[in-house]
């Protein structure tokens, strides 16, 4: 009874309408209002972070390198800042990426990060997903180019 509790807890979960606005996510430089739903590549890679996560400062150059040697078109890669404009603008300054970087602008990044199935809250936290064969794996904690690829292929070959 307790595995099917937790099933059924889980499936809601990741069916669960998000919790944020599409508005509150934004360019984090700019106004720019952006939209998951636009990342079209058949794997699509939500990295969620904060320039005070020592983790997520230590992952993103990996990400980055990992992300500039994948075929153009084979997957997309979002970093969401939990962070303030200028903290972001000073870190990116010593830490360049080849992705996107987004920023969450609302007001409870608790939920944020729980629509995204990070029920404990921790950072960095990164989500593989697979949309058009409903495939998703989360990562709890730092990633590399060698878990950014078994991920990536896992999603691959759930969805073939």
């Amino acid at each position: 009874m307790k595995r099917l509790t937790a099933a059924l807890f889980s499936a809601a979960i990741l069916t669960a309408a998000p919790a944020f606005a599409a508005s509150e996510l934004q360019s984090w430089n700019a106004a720019t209002a952006q939209d998951l739903k636009s990342l079209k590549a058949p794997v699509c890679i939500i990295n969620l972070w904060a320039t005070w996560c020592g983790p997520c400062r230590k992952e993103m150059p990996a990400m980055s390198a990992w992300y500039k040697a994948q075929p153009k078109g084979s997957a997309d890669m979002i970093g969401i800042a939990l962070d303030s404009t200028e903290n972001i603008g000073k870190f990116l300054k010593q830490t360049p990426v080849s992705y996107p970087i987004w920023r969450y602008t609302g007001a409870s990044s608790r939920k944020f990060m729980q629509s995204f199935g990070n029920q404990v809250g921790v950072l960095p936290f990164t989500v593989v997903e697979a949309p058009k064969c409903g495939y998703k794996q989360t990562i709890t904690g730092g990633v590399n180019e060698k878990s950014l690829t078994a991920a990536v292929n896992a999603a691959k070959a759930k969805c073939k």
